[in-house]
């Protein structure tokens, strides 16, 4: 009997990125940093997969952006959204859970950077809130 892999779908506004998840997706932590807040108009909800699972289907708008030395981030260059954030030293890349079909299955796991927040945020929930990183303490994170 062969094992049945968990496939998830996802893409951008536009239609012009399209990817599959061949494999388990980490449930939502909600990034509050300032780098999300610019990208995301406030926080990030990411999930994650690992990078040998996560298979571009549609490239035709993919286009990356290296924010920082420790991580790019993927989105699409004919509509703007927003897919991936790809850190270059963890054997996972983050998938923005908004970018992903539904339904999705995933609930949030935590909240981290809340320290660094947007005055007109309000975190809710009783998921794990964390200052800064979680530091690996949200299940999932070590991908």
């Amino acid at each position: 009997m062969s094992e049945t892999k968990e496939i998830h779908s996802g893409g951008c506004l536009c239609g012009a990125v399209r990817y599959e998840v061949r494999g388990p997706l980490r449930d939502v932590v909600n990034c509050y940093c300032g780098m999300c807040q610019k990208l995301h108009g406030g926080f990030g909800p990411h999930s994650k997969a690992d990078k040998a699972d996560l298979v571009i289907t549609e490239d035709r708008g993919l286009r990356w952006y290296e924010s920082s030395t420790r991580a790019r981030r993927g989105f699409c260059g004919e509509c703007g959204s927003s897919l991936f954030w790809e850190p270059v030293a963890q054997p996972g890349t983050g998938i923005l859970a908004g970018s992903l079909d539904q339904p999705s299955g995933l609930k949030t796991i935590g909240h981290i950077f809340v320290g660094k927040k947007a005055d007109f945020i309000e975190v809710a929930g009783s998921a794990p809130q964390f200052e800064g990183s979680s530091e690996g303490r949200l299940e999932g994170d070590a991908l």
